[in-house]
């Protein structure tokens, strides 16, 4: 029965909250956990049939400014007979005051026990987040391993860029939701519905659930390694994979994702969630587009997100508007992974500025190629004196940049650098990675050269012209190969070894003509390393992750709080070498923890492009020429305009 508004403002006011006032008041930022924020969704639990907790594991502000759960949570409350509520790690204060207090986790907006919950959605944005998930099943008193949950707990279900290699994290999700969650959810939601009305177990529910397209149920598939017992063909292969399959005949040797096709005729949060304190993305996010027609090889997110499928114009224009309106923001971000590839930007960003200008309105463009066009706007919509322009070279080197297909040449980097500075532009912002596949001491040393050259284009600009002294800010974090790219079977480097490249490139710097006017920073080695095992990593990691949170570990992401000596200890203690996920080289013929996923990138163009990679040859991005990676098979977006 749907909730009228009258009966939901009712709801609203009678809740209690679940931490006493007298806690609230002794932490840091109680709004992180009281909910009523504006256009939050108001509904009394006891009028649906499904109560559903999307969860972000990390702190409040980071997980506000998450699309993909206001996607969900929009589209999940659109149903009468769904209330979809909110969860975020709390804060190590609360985390303590909690535990002190035996206070169960609960939904910030219902106050509900997450463990009364039908299902807890636990989004994967990046690995340094897994001890964060421990954290949010054990203050909710919800077992962290499967195996142990009864039917009175929730079916916890992860999603998200990491549940592309779900196998870390196996142990403690019921099944994982593999790609874009506006195709599948409200069939998974009527299924449970069904099921449970029938007097199904828990059991029987997931097994049906592993039936839906997309869905990857682990308990329902058995892995075997090459060991002792069963010795590899090849000593590459030792303790590598032996075997993944079903335990059922009924389920899907292998899982293929879920992507929206139409992109304009889909779920999308007009009417956003505005939290009451300022959040990482305290503005309106656009989503302009989905996928890269770029095909950079250290990307992950430009593969699995394959193939490209744009808004329309009219879509956006519409969104825009509500999106203003119903929040109140000031700011508009165009969210993409290559805003400047996107075939309407100009008619788009002009549109903006005219409409939007007078009334007080920024308007955010990330991810944006530095070109003529793109200055101009960000001439428009920025303070050229307080600004930066971004670059992301990621290589010192032609060659290098070759390698990885960067599609960026010198050239376009010095001529786009100098168009800035001429404009007005005085800081530029360059982003590299150190550690790269086949990378020289010259791909190295090229860093500061080349920001030497940049520094040097500003200094051909007449003295009276010139806004003061230039500003170059080089940054390098250091590489981790990921699943689905062509760098999935490349050794990674060690701490000592990226802290060397460091030094080097550091060192280089100092003796740069105009090194007074660069400046240098890089990543921290140690967290790196743990990035490798964790997006490399198969079901042997998961005690590893589970002795690391037993021992202390939360918020792994925020350098104030990790603890690398304790996560050394961990893996020395499950007896779990780093140096296997990391530095050891894969062959192209070894079974991978993530083999069993279908992203739609063929393993086949992989190789291929793994091979141009040793070769330093690039490959076309998608609007240019087809590379034949194989999403073509989902008849979407970019694939179908270029038949068409």
């Amino acid at each position: 029965m749907k909730t009228s508004v009258n009966e939901s403002m009712a709801f609203s006011e009678k809740r209690h909250l679940a931490v006493p006032e007298e806690i609230l008041l002794s932490i840091e930022k109680p709004a992180r956990y009281i909910g009523n924020e504006v256009n939050a969704a108001s509904k009394d639990p006891k009028s649906v049939d499904v109560l559903f907790c999307m969860c972000f594991p990390d702190v409040y502000e980071i997980g506000m400014s998450h699309l993909g759960i206001q996607i969900l949570y929009d589209m999940f409350n659109r149903r009468e007979d769904v209330y979809c509520d909110r969860v975020y790690s709390p804060w190590p204060d609360m985390d303590k005051a909690m535990r002190e207090n035996h206070i169960r986790l609960f939904g910030v907006e219902s106050q509900l026990l997450i463990k009364d919950f039908d299902f807890l959605g636990i989004t994967l944005q990046y690995e340094m987040c897994y001890t964060n998930i421990l954290q949010i099943l054990d203050l909710s008193g919800i077992p962290i391993y499967a195996k142990d949950r009864t039917e009175e707990d929730p079916i916890v279900v992860g999603g998200g860029p990491c549940s592309y290699n779900p196998e870390p994290l196996a142990p403690f999700f019921d099944f994982f939701y593999m790609g874009e969650g506006e195709t599948r959810y409200y069939e998974i939601m009527d299924l449970y519905k069904e099921m449970r009305a029938a007097g199904k177990s828990r059991a029987e529910i997931l097994h049906a659930i592993a039936k839906v397209p997309g869905m990857y149920v682990p308990a329902l598939y058995e892995v075997e390694y090459y060991d002792e017992e069963h010795p590899a063909p090849d000593p590459l292969l030792d303790g590598t994979i032996r075997s993944f399959e079903p335990v059922y005949d009924d389920i899907p040797k292998k899982i293929r994702k879920e992507i929206v096709k139409d992109m304009s005729d889909t779920y999308y949060p007009n009417h956003p969630i505005v939290p009451y304190i300022k959040a990482t993305q305290d503005k309106v996010t656009l989503e302009i587009q989905r996928g890269c027609i770029r095909g950079c090889r250290f990307c992950q997110a430009g593969m699995i997100y394959r193939p490209v499928r744009e808004r329309s114009l009219k879509f956006l224009k519409e969104n825009a508007l509500e999106l203003l309106t119903s929040t109140g923001h000031e700011e508009i971000t165009l969210s993409s992974l290559s805003s400047s590839d996107y075939s309407h930007l100009e008619e788009l960003v002009n549109y903006l500025i005219d409409t939007y200008k007078d009334q007080g309105v920024n308007i955010s463009l990330p991810s944006l190629r530095i070109d003529a066009f793109s200055l101009d706007v960000m001439s428009k919509v920025q303070d050229i004196r307080k600004s930066s322009v971004t670059f992301a070279p990621e290589a010192g080197t032609q060659r290098l940049r070759n390698v990885i297909n960067k599609g960026l040449t010198e050239e376009d980097i010095i001529n786009g650098s100098g168009q800035a500075f001429d404009a007005g532009w005085t800081r530029v912002k360059l982003y590299f990675m150190l550690g790269l596949p086949t990378e020289t001491v010259e791909d190295m040393e090229g860093i500061p050269i080349l920001c030497n050259k940049i520094a040097a284009r500003y200094y051909e600009i007449p003295k009276e012209k010139r806004n003061g002294r230039v500003q170059i800010v080089a940054s390098s974090s250091f590489f981790v190969p990921k699943p689905f790219t062509p760098f999935q079977w490349v050794p990674m480097c060690t701490k000592e070894e990226f802290l060397d490249r460091a030094r080097i490139v550091r060192h280089k710097f100092g003796e740069m003509l105009n090194s007074k006017s660069m400046k240098y920073n890089w990543h921290e080695a140690d967290l790196t390393v743990l990035e490798g095992v964790l997006a490399r990593g198969d079901r042997r990691i998961a005690p590893v992750i589970v002795k690391a949170y037993e021992k202390g570990c939360i918020f792994d992401a925020w350098s104030e709080y990790y603890k690398n000596d304790v996560w050394m200890e961990a893996f020395d203690e499950c007896g779990v070498s780093i140096d296997f996920y990391n530095t050891r080289e894969r062959s192209t013929d070894e079974l991978l923890p993530w083999d069993f996923i279908d992203t739609g990138v063929s393993k086949r163009f992989l190789i291929r492009e793994w091979e141009k990679a040793q070769r330093a040859e690039v490959t076309f991005n998608c609007r240019k020429q087809c590379s034949g990676c194989g999403v073509g098979s989902f008849e979407g977006g970019i694939c179908v305009e270029r038949k068409n």
